[in-house]
C-alpha cells in the first residue's frame, strides 16, 4: 500500500493534478468545424438577393448553386479522430423501439427542418452503440465521442462529419450564464 501512495505521489508531483482530472474531450465549438480559409458567401456576393422575387429564376439558380455549394463544403481535417465536446440540437434519423441511435447535430434552433439545411461542415450525423433515451426533435443536448470526416445523406441534409458517440447528455447551461 505504501509503494502505491509513493507511485501516485511521484506522479502527480511529476504531471501535475490537473492531468488526473482532465477531460478526455477538447470542447469544440461549431466555428472550429469550418476550415478557416472556406467562404461560403464567395460565390454570391456579385448577386444582390434583396432584388430577386421568389418567382425569379436567378433565384432558383441561387438556390441550388447554394445547396450544391453547402452540401459539398469541406471539413476540418484536424478534426479527424479527434475526441471531441460539443452542443447543439438533435435530428433523430434511426430508432430502436423509442430510443435513438443515430441522429443529425445541428448548430441552432430549426437547422435542418426548413430550407436550406446548413453547410455540410455544420452537420454532425452521430452514432449511438447505446441507443439514447427520451430525445426528441430538436432537444438541446451536449456529445462527447470520435469525431471522424465522413460525409453521408439524409432526408435533412449532407452531413461533413461523423461523431461515434460516448456519451449524450442534456444541454446544460455553462454557470454563470
Amino acid at each position: 500500500m505504501r509503494l502505491l501512495l509513493s507511485i501516485i505521489f511521484i506522479f502527480v508531483t511529476l504531471i501535475g493534478p490537473s492531468a488526473i482530472a482532465a477531460e478526455p474531450y477538447k470542447t469544440a465549438t461549431w466555428e472550429s468545424l469550418v476550415p478557416k480559409d472556406w467562404d461560403p458567401a464567395k460565390e454570391f456576393k456579385s448577386l444582390n438577393l434583396g432584388s430577386l422575387q421568389d418567382s425569379d429564376p436567378r433565384a432558383t439558380e441561387a438556390l441550388s448553386r447554394m445547396k450544391d455549394t453547402w452540401g459539398n463544403a469541406p471539413t476540418e481535417r484536424s478534426l479527424d479522430g479527434a475526441k471531441i465536446k460539443i452542443s447543439g440540437f438533435a435530428i433523430p434519423l434511426e430508432m430502436k423501439g423509442d430510443k435513438v441511435t443515430e441522429f443529425l447535430l445541428v448548430p441552432y434552433f430549426g437547422a435542418c427542418i426548413h430550407t436550406p439545411p446548413p453547410p455540410a461542415n455544420q452537420i454532425i450525423h452521430v452514432v449511438s452503440k447505446k441507443p439514447v433515451d427520451n430525445m426528441r426533435t430538436m432537444d438541446a443536448v451536449t456529445v462527447s465521442g470520435t469525431m471522424g470526416l465522413n460525409r453521408a445523406e439524409s432526408p435533412w441534409g449532407t452531413s461533413g462529419y461523423r461523431l461515434a458517440v460516448d456519451k449524450v447528455e442534456a444541454y446544460k447551461l455553462p454557470e454563470g450564464k
